[in-house]
């Protein structure tokens, strides 16, 4: 008995056989149009009464088709009437039927391949290729039937006492409304400001504390250049003005790089890719070239920014909406972080009505709600002429799985921009956002506090 009956006859024959693989049955996984046939009108009835159908009941059903041809009829009796009880060992059935479903994932993701690069498939590009045949070797049942509140309870106890791994920040509000964790891992973060509202500056602040924390850090830049990220995260970690840069002498650039590398066991890569060409099959493909060529495994994944990337799954020439775009964009990004089990940051740019408020809503975000919805953090650096006079930054959650978003949902962080960072400042500076959310009009809302005393390498 070829495989395909017998998995075709236990589905008509074993409920508890059925129950496990209809969930995962792809009709395309069936070579023969005579078995597909006759496996969509099994699932069919499955799905409707939630019972395997009867041998009888299913000759009937398909003798009611009228999409068939009379040899085609023919065949697909003789296949039923073939159709019988085994003795078979279930857990054996199920490990083999998952075996024959991922051969015939991955044929049927290198026929569609071949479609793509002949040009006969025009709604997907080349670089569609790699996700293709990743989707097709990631085909696995999942026996998994779920989290038991009362039986499961000693196991749900222990999830709450385990420490879980994240990327610190070195502000401390920064860490309260991410439960102390910072970053987590397989998450997605983004932050939301006007053009050079500091997104840029953040990202390259997280960068220079994650390097000092013995983290690996990789970089992706499709706005500045390599030496330009890397001239911020200079200036930050040598505490200088990243005008003045330039004016050291070699020995003390080198003194300060030695001093960088003496103190942590970390590495950052920065690489840079053209505005808008590259897409998470490029960064993917580049994760693994550095595991290979640097044995270089990022803590920490940095794209700068999201909306500038190119989608993997939807050509550049598609037509596709900018919701749609985004969107996709947003989830391939998701799926890296969730895949390499790292925390991965991005930006995006606020909407025209966002340019200009004091008070940034979720509704602000450029081009995509779709963005946010793929998001685990999402929060928003507001800047004025007050603030920036003051040499602070307001920052506002907007969308926060970590915690409650209302507490700690404004407040505010020094920003020394000549050197790229950001600090604390004093309780003081916090007091009216943090009891009403909103500034109190009789009282100052920004304390400008003492820097923090950062001693140079």
């Amino acid at each position: 008995m070829r495989l395909e009956d017998q998995i075709l006859s236990n589905l008509i024959y074993s409920d508890d056989y059925a129950r496990k693989i209809i969930p995962f049955l792809k009709f395309e996984y069936f070579e023969h149009r005579t078995d597909r046939v006759v496996a969509e009108e099994i699932v069919k009835h499955f799905n409707k009464y939630n019972k395997h159908i009867s041998r009888e009941a299913l000759l009937i059903e398909l003798s009611n088709r009228d999409d068939l041809s009379a040899k085609e009829s023919l065949d697909i009796e003789k296949i039923v009437k073939g159709l019988k009880q085994t003795d078979t060992a279930i857990e054996w059935l199920v490990d083999s039927t998952e075996t024959f479903f991922k051969k015939r994932a991955v044929y049927n993701a290198i026929l569609e391949s071949i479609q793509v690069i002949q040009g006969e498939n025009t709604k997907l590009s080349e670089d569609s290729i790699p996700g293709i045949l990743q989707e097709a070797l990631s085909v696995s049942f999942d026996t998994n039937v779920g989290h038991d509140y009362l039986e499961d309870a000693e196991s749900r106890y222990d999830f709450y006492h385990l420490k879980e791994e994240g990327i610190i920040f070195d502000v401390e509000l920064m860490n309260k409304i991410t439960g102390g964790v910072g970053l987590r891992n397989s998450t997605l973060t983004a932050i939301a400001s006007r053009t050079g509202g500091g997104k840029s500056l953040m990202m390259c602040h997280v960068a220079a504390t994650t390097l000092m924390q013995g983290k690996n850090v990789l970089y992706i830049s499709m706005e500045m250049s390599e030496e330009r990220i890397a001239e911020r995260i200079d200036a930050n970690l040598f505490n200088t003005e990243i005008q003045n840069l330039r004016y050291l002498p070699e020995s003390t650039f080198k003194s300060r790089v030695d001093g960088i590398k003496n103190k942590t066991q970390g590495r950052l890569i920065v690489k840079e890719y053209p505005t808008g060409s590259a897409h998470a099959g490029h960064f993917r493909a580049l994760i693994e070239e550095l595991k290979q060529k640097k044995n270089f495994t990022p803590h920490l994944i940095i794209v700068d920014y999201i909306n500038i990337c190119a989608s993997q799954r939807i050509r550049a020439n598609a037509q596709a909406n900018s919701y749609t775009l985004v969107k996709s964009i947003a989830e391939e990004l998701r799926a890296i972080a969730q895949e390499y089990k790292v925390p991965l940051l991005t930006a995006t740019q606020l909407n025209r009505g966002g340019i200009d408020s004091s008070d940034v809503e979720m509704t602000d975000t450029s081009e995509s709600m779709g963005l946010v919805h793929s998001l685990d953090l999402y929060f928003a650096l507001i800047r004025t002429e007050e603030l920036d006079a003051l040499g602070q930054v307001m920052v506002k959650q907007l969308k926060n799985r970590y915690g409650d978003p209302s507490k700690y949902r404004k407040f505010v962080l020094g920003l020394d921009a000549s050197r790229m960072k950001f600090y604390d400042v004093e309780a003081g500076a916090q007091e009216d956002i943090a009891e009403s959310g909103q500034p109190d009009d009789d009282e100052p809302l920004f304390d400008r506090s003492s820097r923090r005393n950062f001693s140079a390498f």
